[in-house]
């Protein structure tokens, strides 16, 4: 298992904030309900610990004013006995087969879920329900292995972890939660479990306790970047939970999440994500802020992957400039976007800009308007 891992969800939700299409967590999403260990791979690429320290991170006691999409976090072994996280005892070899299975199984479904979407593309793949059976057949071995293991080990803190990332991706939310609160007794210094906890208290509730879990697991250890990025995206999606808890304002709430983000970036800068994320967040801020706006998906685009992630990054672009008022830069911008599956967005694109170079124009001609309310949210999409 890897640093960290993202629920299916997430995938689902990064996919619409991007506005991707044909992307394989779309399928996933629509099987599972929830969520599976593969789509890590599918969502940002790697996780990574043992990165540089962050510059002026967030404390636990330090609600300083300043995206899911939560990603699953990997059991870490603090303090713990051999037998309850070792691999070099008889348990953990028991240990290690069942991760062994539950990764050939999410392999296996990763497999069936491509293999099917080709076939659908020649119009040859099997229905929604079939392939959700054949997938959840293909999973439930993996369940009863880690049934009887934690029958016979119930003491495994590390194997609790597992199985509750195993039912939490399956989203048996309810489920997992019971098995990462007994890991928690087990293994207290475990940053991992109060950032899963933390996933499912965003998702089910109470949401502000998943505030206090993500203090504790950046607390436990500072230098992973999922624990911030988990934290700054349900700072941004909760802002009225938000601003009870830490008693700020909205644009506080903004400014939290975005230094939040920012402490991600700096240990894991290359993440695609997590800078879209930072650069989504932009748009709740007022006045809306159009050069560090700018900036940030530029970060974005220069990290993109392929030319559908830069495609998707130019629709931003025209969008802000828009706004702006930039209109022959927007223009500029939406000729670049060729793709076919962004040829609706392109068309509102267009469509808004025209209306705004109209309205512009009309202004130039007419008394000034009424002020308008700089208060209202501008969406991210157009």
């Amino acid at each position: 298992m890897g640093a960290g891992r993202a629920t299916l969800a997430g995938v689902f939700m990064e996919y619409c904030r991007l506005e991707r299409s044909g992307f394989l967590a779309v399928t996933l999403a629509l099987l599972l309900g929830g969520g599976a260990r593969v789509a890590a791979a599918v969502a940002s690429g790697s996780l990574t610990q043992g990165a540089p320290s962050p510059t002026n991170a967030p404390l636990a006691n330090q609600p300083t004013p300043s995206p899911h999409v939560s990603q699953i976090a990997s059991p870490t072994v603090t303090n713990a006995p051999e037998s309850v996280s070792g691999t070099n005892d008889a348990i953990g070899r028991e240990y290690q087969a069942v991760l062994a299975a539950d990764d050939a199984a999410q392999e296996d479904v990763e497999r069936m879920i491509k293999e099917n979407d080709a076939f659908a593309a020649k119009g040859a793949g099997s229905a929604e329900a079939e392939l959700r059976q054949r997938t959840r057949s293909r999973l439930e071995p993996v369940r009863k292995a880690y049934e009887e293991f934690l029958k016979r080990h119930p003491d495994h803190a590390a194997g609790q972890v597992a199985y509750g990332a195993f039912l939490n991706d399956l989203g048996e939310e309810a489920a997992a939660q019971e098995h990462l609160e007994r890991a928690l007794t087990l293994n207290p210094k475990d940053p991992a479990i109060y950032n899963n906890l933390a996933n499912i208290y965003g998702h089910i509730g109470p949401v502000k306790k998943s505030f206090e879990f993500y203090a504790k697991a950046i607390n436990l250890n500072p230098l992973e970047p999922v624990y911030y990025h988990n934290f700054g995206t349900t700072v941004f999606l909760f802002r009225k939970d938000a601003k009870e808890y830490y008693q700020i304002t909205e644009q506080e709430v903004f400014q939290k999440a975005l230094l939040l983000y920012s402490n991600a970036m700096r240990l894991d800068p290359d993440n695609f994500p997590l800078a879209t994320d930072v650069a989504q967040t932009y748009y709740g801020m007022r006045p809306f802020p159009v050069e560090p706006a700018l900036e940030s998906w530029t970060n974005v685009f220069h990290i993109a992957h392929d030319e559908m992630e830069r495609e998707g990054v130019q629709v931003h672009f025209a969008r802000i400039k828009t706004i702006a008022g930039r209109f022959d830069e927007a223009q500029a911008h939406i000729n670049t976007i060729t793709n076919i599956d962004y040829a609706e967005l392109k068309s509102r694109l267009i469509r808004n800009l025209q209306e705004r170079r109209r309205a512009a124009e009309e202004k130039e001609k007419s008394p000034p308007p009424k002020t308008e309310d700089t208060n209202a949210s501008i969406s991210p999409h157009p």
